[in-house]
């Protein structure tokens, strides 16, 4: 296949690793962004084993590495401290190659620009599918600068794309939920010991996660209807009252957060799965195809892993029906990635004092467990091998891309 332009919408993590990829694979790449800027997200992320092997396709896996920091000796708490499960990193390591890395966002928002050609991402650009193209004609997309062709487009347009709507119209979209979400980071308080991992309270939750140079990244959820806000616009003062009653420090933890760091966004699913994720020369990409819950911790991770199928599927094309390839090779495995995370959101729900003692019995027994079965179990997650990175590319460390656990 002759290849010249791939245009990519959205500046995401998808949308970048996506460019990356096919930058990577030859392709000269123009990434559109509507946003002004690729400002600083207060906000952490963490790269499971999956993506830290897809990021090794990219070159870039040993650089997240060497930045993040490894959660090792992670405990699922109830709101009162008690511990229900805990699992090291090392577990995770000796079955999969690596443990969780997490780190700043913006962090490994900028890792993956670093890897683009100077001039090829445009902000304050917003770019919309004029026309999908097919297999005998290049796709046309509307940007700031006029209208563009080019033999191939990424959609990464995020929850509430626009091309999704385009290329199926009868797709109910996403839906609510029933979670909010606040997102800070914080300075960790000297001598203050962490409680690593996530507590489940009534219908609520909440994670603390280390970071480099001595930040804390602090995630909550909360069962509320969408579109509420603190009615003073304070967050932070919202996070200390729904759970300054839980266990110390974390509450002592979220009062460190500054009001106007504190990031509140509404979550939103694709409930139904997209039977394609392709139309014509355009492809989606990452929440614009499977937006899930976090409650696995696997968006970001599966828009890295799209990024770097997608790319390999068109290296080896010989005509863009191959594109069905692409589709065939992810629609599955978000889907049961995606429904797993809505699973752990249901058991999250639960509100009544019986159904929440019910739950975090059960999760005391699963604790009980040895540790090797709570590893196996992550294995339909986690244990993924990523295609091959292009010639003379960076290549991949197959002792960390598949596992006998």
């Amino acid at each position: 296949m002759k290849r010249h332009e791939a245009v990519v919408i959205g500046a995401g993590i998808g949308g970048l690793a996506t460019a990356v990829a096919l930058h990577q694979r030859g392709w000269q790449v123009s990434v559109h962004e509507r946003a002004g800027s690729l400002e600083p997200v207060g906000s952490g992320i963490g790269m499971a084993p999956n993506a830290l092997r897809a990021l090794d396709v990219l070159g870039l896996g040993d650089a997240v590495r060497d930045r993040a920091v490894p959660q090792d000796g992670v405990a699922l708490r109830s709101s009162t401290g008690r511990a229900l499960a805990t699992t090291t990193g090392a577990a995770f390591e000796r079955a999969y190659g690596d443990t969780v890395m997490a780190l700043a966002r913006a962090e490994l928002v900028g890792f993956l620009r670093e890897r683009l050609p100077d001039g090829c991402l445009h902000l304050s650009s917003e770019a919309r599918i004029v026309d999908a193209g097919s297999l005998t004609r290049p796709a046309r997309i509307s940007t700031a600068e006029g209208e563009v062709e080019a033999e191939f487009v990424a959609a990464a347009d995020g929850i509430r794309s626009a091309t999704r709507s385009l290329l199926f119209p009868d797709h109910p979209g996403p839906q609510y939920s029933g979670f909010t979400t606040w997102r800070t980071i914080v300075p960790a308080p000297p001598g203050v010991p962490l409680p690593v991992g996530e507590t489940w309270g009534r219908g609520a939750t909440a994670g603390v996660v280390p970071l480099a140079d001595g930040l804390v990244y602090l995630y909550a959820a909360a069962c509320v209807p969408p579109g509420e806000r603190a009615s003073d616009g304070d967050e932070r003062a919202e996070l200390l009252r729904r759970f300054g009653d839980w266990f110390q420090p974390l509450p002592q933890l979220f009062a460190l957060s500054e009001p106007d760091r504190v990031l509140r966004h509404d979550v939103w699913e694709l409930v139904r799965p997209l039977r394609d994720f392709h139309r014509g020369r355009v492809a989606l990409v990452g929440d614009a195809a499977h937006a899930m819950t976090p409650f696995q911790g696997q968006g970001a991770c599966q828009a890295v892993e799209d990024a770097v199928v997608l790319a390999a599927e068109l290296d080896v094309a010989e005509d863009w029906a191959s594109l069905a390839g692409y589709s065939a090779a992810r629609v599955s495995r978000t889907s049961a990635v995606a429904s797993r995370s809505r699973q752990v959101a249901g058991l999250i729900a639960r509100r009544t004092a019986p159904a929440v003692a019910v739950r975090d019995l059960v999760m005391r027994l699963g604790g009980l467990l040895p540790e090797r079965a709570v590893v196996r179990a992550a294995a339909p997650m986690l244990d993924w091998t990523p295609p091959a990175a292009p010639p003379g590319g960076p290549g991949v460390d197959m002792t960390k891309a598949h596992f006998s656990l």
